[in-house]
């Protein structure tokens, strides 16, 4: 007899419904607090990388011309000279082939590549546009 109060103590394992749905409340809204932080924090060293790889790329042309007295005419004479190990890849647009060229102001200075700027369009945090850099 004693054996048939032991088996009907009525005692489950497990979650209910309403403890699982209060803790994915939880979570959604720590979520929702973190997730903008998250992808300011992106744009914002995406930015940073950019702006190191342009201060980068426009040395690399300067130490180009004092060497040659004229500027590279594409972006892999600095590779190939090895003025540069690789073509960076811009981070706004992940693309190492949508860098716009500058030509030289002068006409008569050999070379077609005088500066350069990321290809993107878009806008940057600091309200500039990242094509203007």
């Amino acid at each position: 007899m004693k054996k048939d109060v032991m088996k009907n103590t009525g005692k489950k394992n497990g979650f209910t419904l309403i403890e699982i749905l209060v803790v994915l409340a939880i979570i959604a809204t720590l979520l929702s607090l973190v997730t903008p932080r998250y992808f300011d924090s992106m744009s914002r060293s995406k930015e940073k990388i950019l702006k190191n790889d342009l201060i980068v790329m426009r040395e690399a042309i300067d130490k180009f011309y004092s060497d040659k007295n004229a500027y590279p005419d594409s972006l892999e004479d600095l590779v190939q000279y090895k003025y540069l190990r690789a073509i960076p890849i811009d981070p706004i647009t992940d693309s190492a082939v949508t860098w716009l060229l500058s030509p030289p102001l002068d006409i008569e200075t050999k070379g077609t590549i005088y500066d350069i700027h990321s290809g993107s369009q878009d806008v940057a945090s600091d309200g500039s546009n990242y094509a203007d850099w």
